[in-house]
């Protein structure tokens, strides 16, 4: 029953992630629709949803079994994403939503390389961003931890993989190509969001 509810968990986080992407997807500024698109963490911090970049970075720290959980909070993101995606293209909204497709494309066009080391950096940031909203009670420190290192993976271009998730989805780009990109992503995500946490485990800090 656990991983049934993780696996739900999982879902709505995916849901939460593709709402920030409409979000993302519906405004002109990019500064402003980046900063929108926090609310999908935001949500899953905050009511302790399952999202992959958020809790892949804690590995090293866990016990072998904790590969099973990532698994299937991996699965949900993916089915959340998709059936964000699929709803939101059933109402009005979709005629509006911008450069998707662009996006998409984009993603899909990069160099697997470039695509590694950019889900390094925002692996990194994803961690940073869980850590410092679970290990600090003020509340201006939480919604700057949320909130900012979001922006930043945003407007830097860097890669995260559930967000991807949801622009193949509803760009309807998903192939052979797309999920090489899913998969080189995941694992650089992975890589950048352990950084930290090996830090600590190899010097005793956790």
């Amino acid at each position: 029953m656990e991983k049934v509810r993780q696996l739900v968990s999982a879902i709505l986080a995916g849901i939460m992630i593709g709402m920030g992407g409409t979000i993302f997807l519906s405004v002109e500024n990019s500064v402003l629709g980046s900063f929108l698109f926090a609310v999908g963490l935001f949500t899953v911090v905050g009511f302790q949803l399952h999202l992959y970049t958020g809790r892949i970075g804690y590995l090293p720290l866990k016990n072998l079994d904790y590969i099973w959980e990532l698994a299937v909070t991996w699965i949900g993101n993916l089915i959340g994403t998709f059936l964000m995606a699929k709803a939101v293209q059933q109402t009005r909204i979709f005629q509006n939503l911008k450069n998707f497709e662009k996006i998409a494309a984009m993603k899909l066009s990069d160099g697997n390389i470039s695509l590694f080391f950019l889900g390094i950096f925002c692996g990194i940031l994803m961690f940073i961003a869980v850590d410092t909203y679970q290990n600090n009670t003020g509340s201006t420190v939480k919604m700057a931890a949320i909130f900012l290192p979001v922006m930043v993976f945003i407007l830097s271009g860097f890669e995260h993989v559930i967000a991807n998730m949801f622009y193949f989805s509803i760009a309807n780009a998903w192939s052979v190509r797309a999920v090489t990109v899913t998969a080189i992503v995941t694992v650089g995500n992975s890589i950048g969001a352990m950084l930290i946490p090996m830090y600590f485990k190899f010097f005793k800090i956790r």
